[in-house]
């Protein structure tokens, strides 16, 4: 129990981070915080708390309505536009996820990065050699549970723009492929909004497996927390090295995990500080961005709008063309 209110806080702390304010909790989270809550003032001792709802980050649930953000007004939409939204303006909640009824934490020691080397060739026999490389790293498949995939990005090898995410969910691990679960989907309406499809740019994450949590008797993980830094730290120059072969004109960093993998830990406190901006990592500007999960969460055009703003400076700088009806989105 223990290790799941850890997992709790660390997501409330990374969405925090995001600039969420509001977050709306399950009649059944609450519950279960009520039962934690006076078990520990009636027995301060006692190691473990019976569930049968579980407190990961997948039991925080999107508002029904759109939280407020004080940094600007938006302007009212007018009818034609909010007729026709754009494309992002579409989505779906994620599925609420099943209870988890008896942990097992699962502890690792991240040594440091392995060296390793890329052979000669065009960036097709590059890329195979790095996807060898990952899919059979020791600590990669140390890390990553039976069954599951390890993961390394996707996508056109002469693209302009890369996304980068911060690790692989579930969805991925099963699927062994970055972005294929509800954020995904989104950032994939997000790209085609843009005038792109899927398979023009490259999409990549800092990690190659989906940091552990502690998991049911079955063995199922529920929810998902941030990666240490020493996770992040090993995985680093795999990205590097996409980057590498790629060679895309600029970078999209989604979300505060990813950032602080790029930019360093603790080169910024809350993700405001750094958002639409261009940073550079590795000699490619560097724009930081709103992971896709935070419009999940915030469904107001105010959100998106900063998202989307954030887009178009990274249309300007790649040189993708703009209408006027894409410059308006959200407005």
């Amino acid at each position: 129990m223990r290790a799941a209110l850890n997992a709790l806080t660390e997501e409330l702390r990374r969405l925090k981070a995001e600039g969420v304010k509001n977050v709306t909790v399950s009649e059944a989270g609450l519950e279960t915080l009520r039962r934690v809550v006076a078990a520990r003032r009636s027995d301060p001792g006692r190691a473990t708390v019976r569930t049968e709802s579980g407190l990961g980050a997948d039991t925080v649930e999107p508002p029904s309505a759109p939280s407020r953000a004080p940094e600007r007004t938006e302007s009212r939409p007018s009818a034609d536009r909010a007729a026709t939204p754009p494309p992002i303006a579409n989505w779906e909640p994620p599925p609420p996820s099943a209870p988890v009824r008896k942990a097992t934490v699962v502890e690792s020691n991240i040594p440091d990065p392995r060296p390793f080397t890329l052979p000669e060739g065009d960036k097709a026999t590059r890329m195979a050699a790095l996807l060898e490389i990952v899919t059979n790293d020791p600590v990669c498949l140390a890390n990553v549970r039976p069954g599951k995939k390890v993961v390394l990005g996707v996508g056109n090898l002469d693209a302009k723009i890369m996304f980068v995410g911060e690790a692989p969910g579930a969805e991925e691990e099963t699927q062994g492929e970055p972005f294929v679960g509800p954020a995904g989907q989104l950032l994939t309406k997000m790209i085609n909004a843009m005038g792109l499809k899927r398979e023009q740019v490259y999409i990549g994450n800092i990690m190659n497996w989906r940091p552990q949590l502690p998991t049911d008797s079955s063995g199922v993980q529920y929810g998902n927390r941030p990666p240490t830094a020493e996770e992040m730290n090993y995985c680093l120059p795999y990205l590097r090295a996409q980057i590498d072969v790629v060679n895309p004109d600029l970078l999209v960093a989604l979300g505060s995990t990813a950032a602080q993998g790029l930019l360093g830990a603790g080169s910024f406190k809350a993700l405001g500080e750094v958002r639409g901006k261009w940073k550079e990592f590795g000699g490619k500007p560097l724009m930081v961005t709103y992971h896709p999960s935070y419009i999940l969460r915030n469904q107001s055009n105010r959100s998106k709008r900063m998202i989307w703003e954030d887009l178009l400076k990274v249309m300007e700088r790649a040189e993708v063309p703009i209408s006027d009806k894409q410059r308006n989105y959200f407005l």
